[in-house]
């Protein structure tokens, strides 16, 4: 039975996610940091179509956390074949206005966070000559975005995280690529006006946002056999925005 590991998949894109990996027969674990019932809502769906899910708690920018998460995944599904980075964090505002503490949370669990889960995952992958990791960026890390300074400044690092972990890990039979969303329908874009959507749309060639689904399926594609020699890509799902 091949594992996929999910962060951040309680809702949104993880949700998307692990629904469809669940499709291509990997048992899911769902990771989810305070929503239980989020994350056992995904895992429920997953059962009732026939496939395997799980819940698992785990804060991902704490190491301790992670490694309480990766053994309780083992001993429970096994060894982990597929690793979605997804966990993500929002601030909209200026640099200036942002805490210390809110700039190290971002950091952390952005991307030291995708970093942590990465290194345990590994190992593993390593020892079998097999796996896939998948790390989710956003346009913002392609072009940058205002009064989202340092989101946009760690998803740029996923995206330079990820092409280079693809040249390290591509000797070991390991793939490792990255999906850049563009506007989602997601709970991280819930507080945007209807007025702002729409002008989004519009500035979209597609003439519309993007849904969890659009990016939970190009995830599972580079996750299955079809993607077998696309490594060290980003491969943008924002509908033409940029």
């Amino acid at each position: 039975m091949k594992v996929a590991l999910v962060t951040g998949g309680s809702r949104g894109i993880g949700a998307a996610a692990a629904v469809e990996l669940a499709k291509l027969g990997y048992a899911v674990a769902v990771n989810y940091k305070t929503n239980f019932e989020a994350a056992e809502s995904v895992c429920k769906e997953i059962r009732d179509s026939g496939g395997i899910a799980m819940a698992f708690q785990a804060d991902i920018s704490d190491p301790e956390a992670l490694d309480r998460m990766f053994d309780s995944i083992h001993d429970e599904l096994g060894e982990i074949s597929v690793l979605v980075n997804n966990a993500g964090v929002a601030y909209i505002g200026l640099l200036q206005d942002m805490s210390d503490e809110e700039i190290k949370n971002l950091s952390g669990v952005n991307l030291m966070g995708a970093m942590l889960c990465t290194k345990r995952a590994v190992p593993e992958m390593i020892k079998r000559h097999d796996g896939v990791i998948i790390n989710i960026a956003s346009m913002w890390g392609e072009v940058g975005a205002s009064c989202e300074v340092v989101y946009s400044a760690c998803k740029a690092g996923i995206i330079g995280f990820t092409k280079a972990l693809a040249k390290e890990l591509g000797p070991s039979g390991i793939r490792v690529n990255c999906v850049s969303p563009g506007v989602i329908d997601t709970d991280m874009n819930s507080e945007l006006t209807d007025k702002t959507i729409s002008e989004l749309c519009e500035e979209t060639p597609l003439l519309r946002i993007g849904t969890p689904a659009d990016v939970g399926k190009a995830i599972a594609f580079l996750a299955s056999d079809k993607a077998s020699f696309i490594t060290g890509q980003v491969i943008s799902v924002n509908g033409g925005i940029i």
